[in-house]
């Protein structure tokens, strides 16, 4: 599913650091609704702010900071779909 939304991690280490990159592929409707989503995250919803004022304090960018916040949410959303199919 994170693969298809195009928030699955790709490895883009070079010698000295270790980072990771979303997957470009992917339904790119998907994932404009995952950034929508994250983005009113980050302003609205409080657990989100501290999450993301943590982050900043250990040294991430804003950038990779919304990153883990898309795969983090993509997480989410399929286990919702997974328990609403079951229960039909």
């Amino acid at each position: 599913f994170a693969r298809l939304c195009g928030v699955a991690p790709i490895p883009v280490s070079s010698g000295k650091t270790h980072r990771m990159r979303l997957h470009r592929g992917g339904d790119r409707q998907a994932n404009a609704a995952l950034h929508m989503i994250a983005v009113c995250r980050m302003r609205y919803h409080q657990p989100t702010i501290n999450y993301v004022k943590r982050r900043l304090a250990e040294g991430l960018s804003k950038k990779d900071v919304l990153r883990c916040l898309k795969r983090f949410i993509a997480r989410e959303v399929y286990h919702d779909l997974k328990t609403d199919l079951r229960l039909t």
